[in-house]
């Protein structure tokens, strides 16, 4: 890691966060830009975390909290009018460097503005590139100076559109241990040590749970039919999203015994289980850096589908993290994908038990499929040796530098 130099006038850095993954991408970051810039001010968008490392909002989070397309067009006119009283209110501040952190519907907009504008301008989070269409990278080169991407396959793909972007590693590997824990996290949850245990996760929105809920906790009932004394475990992502499945455990029929029911709890949850049961996502990749084989399951809104399929936006056909990471890095396990893949019409009670249990059933396959996982682990980790966040912050910082030398 190159020296600090902390002579150079005080900056204002401006941060544009979307979900709590950005939230904390962004506390991540704001430490280690303070360790360059100790009197550094930072302001925009951010939560809770942001917001505990001296970080001041101008927006609440949730204000960008969407997902797919139904989403963002029934809030339009709303996400419309604060683009651009954010836009106005960065001009005047005209920070040092604005960074947009995710939430690229919204956020590639407005660094589009700032940069026609002069700004300096830095997009945290590539979006999917890979899997959707691979000219939005010429979008993204219109809205930021530079692209800070989370995989190693993505500088690749703006090279080639003459983008300058730089891989600085994924935080979440940075997170994970190597080798797994599964008897502290057993113990933390009160599991039992013998029992084979099954987590589910059906989403942290209660969009996805209103769609995925119902046939992950059928799916999980049919495989503890099929395996005595199975622990099936479900950590709720929030208040709201347990109340949804506690309605739906409720209805469940009184003989046997119901899935587990935990406030969050959801990383020792993927630590403690034999195979994960969850909707895809950000999760998929922290089950992979869990080191624990899983069924992924998924269907979207069906406007968004129809739309994403009219309109061919999709390029790929594998969609969760662990399978498109298995495919860019060549690794091939042999009998399908790495991860099964049950997405839309497929994603049914029937199918997502069969798949499980089939998981739960070949112990050499679960075997192949965590050793794919401890490569892929240190693929994501880059071969670096400081965190994802500082490598973040230096790639930020020589934009800073470089512009403060040429002023």
């Amino acid at each position: 890691m190159q020296d600090i130099d902390v002579s150079k006038h005080t900056p204002l850095i401006a941060m544009l966060a979307g979900e709590e993954s950005g939230d904390q991408l962004g506390a991540d970051l704001i430490v280690a830009l303070r360790k360059r810039y100790p009197q550094a001010r930072f302001v925009g968008i951010g939560g809770a975390r942001m917001q505990r490392e001296g970080f001041e909002s101008w927006y609440d989070i949730g204000e960008l909290s969407l997902f797919g397309f139904s989403e963002v067009v029934r809030h339009l006119p709303r996400l419309l009018r604060l683009r651009k009283t954010l836009v106005a209110r960065l001009l005047k501040a005209k920070p040092d460097v604005v960074v947009g952190i995710d939430a690229p519907d919204f956020n590639l907009g407005v660094e589009q503005r700032l940069k026609q504008a002069g700004l300096l301008t830095v997009h945290y989070v590539s979006p999917s590139v890979w899997a959707w269409r691979e000219k939005r990278a010429e979008k993204i080169g219109r809205s930021a100076q530079r692209v800070l991407c989370l995989f190693p396959m993505e500088p690749a793909i703006y090279a080639k559109h003459g983008i300058d972007a730089r891989f600085v590693g994924h935080p979440l590997a940075d997170r994970f241990a190597l080798v797994s824990d599964r008897v502290g996290a057993r113990d933390t949850l009160q599991l039992s040590q013998q029992a084979p245990v099954l987590a589910v996760l059906p989403g942290s929105r209660l969009s996805e749970v209103g769609r995925l809920g119902q046939p992950f906790i059928d799916a999980a009932v049919r495989v503890a039919a099929a395996i005595p004394g199975l622990q099936v475990i479900i950590p709720a992502a929030n208040p709201q999203v347990r109340d949804r499945l506690a309605a739906l455990l409720a209805s469940l029929p009184q003989q046997g015994s119901k899935p587990v029911l935990m406030d969050g709890q959801a990383h020792e949850a993927m630590l403690a289980a034999d195979v994960v049961l969850l909707a895809s996502g950000t999760a998929t990749l922290e089950a992979m850096l869990a080191k624990r084989p899983m069924v992924v399951g998924y269907r979207v809104a069906p406007m968004s589908y129809r739309i994403a399929r009219a309109l061919k936006m999709l390029k790929t056909d594998v969609y969760s993290l662990p399978n498109i990471l298995a495919r860019a890095s060549g690794i091939d396990i042999g009998g399908g994908m790495l991860v099964p893949e049950l997405m839309q019409e497929n994603c049914t009670a029937d199918k997502l038990a069969a798949a499980t249990l089939a998981l739960f059933q070949n112990s050499e396959r679960r075997g192949t499929i965590v050793a794919a996982f401890e490569h892929l682990h240190h693929v994501l980790q880059g071969g670096f040796h400081d965190h994802a966040g500082d490598r973040a912050a230096a790639a930020i910082a020589e934009l800073i530098d470089q512009a403060q030398d040429g002023a």
